[in-house]
């Protein structure tokens, strides 16, 4: 009977506990479900605002990036620009040298840029880390190396895109200066080393937090960094040259017309265009208010400038030798563009005008200067790039502006920084280009100067005879 109790009861507690089981578990599961709904409705309002974060995120490094790209497009194109305006300002026989030295700007700044050059500018993470002196530093070949800031929306690439041919842009403001007379050999060894070793040095003093930027140097998108290092470098090397064959008889001015000045006039009209990226272009970003109101500011400053520089010019010609100079007049519009760049972020509209307008007049100031001191200058380089780039630099230490305000920069940190970036140009320049001379490489010879360099140099002709 004990046995048969024992298996009862064992059999009978089994059952019930199997009851148990049975009833119990779809409550467990019930109250299991509601708490993980619970627990998704609290992580939903997280989960959602990290999803729109990578959201924004997202387009907004597509729309920098975009922007940043559009902008190198638009100032690569001012290559041609510069191809047109020098073509047009000098002899047909030299117009396929021109277009030589301005293809290999483009070529050979590119590639030197991307070797060495963008590591020389910026050297570190803007300045902040990497750089062991604030003179000269050296991040690493190409882009391997290459460390961006933590706030900065653009890829590496677009970067350097954007920064080559500005680098590109300072070695084609030479060509015009030295245009007619040098040797294509000295030339291209003049743009690897500029492009590739003397524009980016400078470059990091101000770009890439050197001891321009610690100083509290203000160039928003190079007036000095690249206008001026490019006007000062021609000024070098038109003053080494000397002047072209028949430019100065007897000790006078005998000028020497261009051959097409519907060129030079396209040529300006390009550049001006090709403007709108680089100096709205230098605001690195468009997603943010802020950064559209800024860019499109820049665009309406730069603008304004060119107008008043061109008009300016224009109106003094006219004063002064009688009737209204078309090249004179041109090149106002280029010295009133270099002139607003770097300042085209920081002053107002009616500022703008009057930078340009000064710009106007130290472009014809320029080109009478240069012409008393047998400077030969067949674009007026110097004037328009050099003269007016430094107008630009000064223009923030002068003109009332909230960089001068608030203490950010003054007249003294603008006049220091602008000598040296000029001064670092010249200097090194006339080392490069006494060097070539010494060397022949510098100046072609008489002969093949009067044939021409289309036939000399490159063995043929930019216009068929046929």
């Amino acid at each position: 009977m004990t046995t048969d109790f024992s298996w009862r009861s064992l059999a009978a507690m089994m059952l019930l506990g199997f009851a148990v089981t049975l009833i119990a578990t779809p409550a467990v599961l019930a109250q299991e479900e509601a708490e993980a709904a619970e627990t998704a409705e609290a992580d939903a309002p997280a989960e959602e605002e990290a999803a729109t974060e990578d959201v924004d995120l997202g387009v907004g490094y597509a729309l920098d990036n975009a922007f940043l790209f559009i902008a190198a497009v638009l100032v690569f194109l001012m290559q041609a620009g510069f191809a047109m305006v020098e073509a047009g300002f000098n002899s047909s026989k030299n117009a396929v040298n021109i277009l030589f030295k301005n293809s290999m700007d483009i070529c050979v700044g590119v590639l030197l840029f991307f070797i060495v050059g963008f590591g020389l500018m910026y050297p570190g993470l803007y300045g902040v880390e990497g750089i062991e002196t604030k003179f000269a530093a050296f991040g690493g070949f190409g882009l391997d190396d290459y460390v961006i800031e933590p706030d900065r929306t653009f890829s590496p690439e677009v970067d350097w895109l954007f920064q080559a041919v500005f680098a590109a842009t300072a070695a084609t403001i030479v060509s015009g200066a030295v245009a007619g007379r040098m040797k294509v050999s000295g030339y291209l060894i003049y743009s690897a080393i500029l492009t590739g070793l003397i524009y980016p040095i400078s470059g990091m003093w101000k770009w890439g937090g050197g001891w321009l930027a610690e100083m509290g140097f203000q160039d928003f998108a190079g007036s000095a960094v690249v206008h001026g290092v490019g006007g000062f470098a021609g000024l070098a090397g038109a003053m080494l040259l000397g002047p072209r064959i028949g430019r100065y008889v007897d000790g006078k001015s005998v000028p020497i017309p261009g051959h097409n000045i519907t060129l030079a006039g396209l040529g300006v009209f390009i550049l001006w265009f090709g403007w709108y990226g680089f100096n709205p272009g230098s605001m690195l970003a468009f997603q943010a208010t802020g950064d559209m109101d800024g860019t499109l500011h820049c665009a309406v400053t730069t603008t304004l400038a060119a107008g008043a520089g061109g008009l300016t010019a224009t109106l003094l010609s006219w004063v002064m030798f009688g009737k209204p100079d078309l090249s004179m007049g041109l090149n106002g519009i280029l010295g009133g563009l270099v002139g607003i760049t770097a300042c085209c972020d920081c002053m107002s509209d009616w500022q703008a005008m009057l930078v340009g307008a000064v710009a106007g007049v130290l472009v014809i100031g320029g080109i009478i200067l240069l012409d008393k001191l047998k400077i030969d200058d067949p674009v007026g380089a110097w004037p328009v790039h050099g003269l007016c780039g430094v107008w630009g630099c000064m223009a923030i230490g002068i003109l009332p502006n909230g960089y001068l305000e608030d203490g950010t920069t003054s007249f003294m940190t603008q006049l220091i920084g602008t000598v040296s970036i000029c001064g670092w140009s010249f200097v090194t320049m006339l080392v490069l280009f006494g060097a070539l001379k010494a060397a022949g490489l510098l100046r072609v010879s008489a002969e093949d100067e009067q044939k021409g360099l289309d036939i000399s140099e490159h063995g043929m002709q930019a216009y068929s005879t046929h």
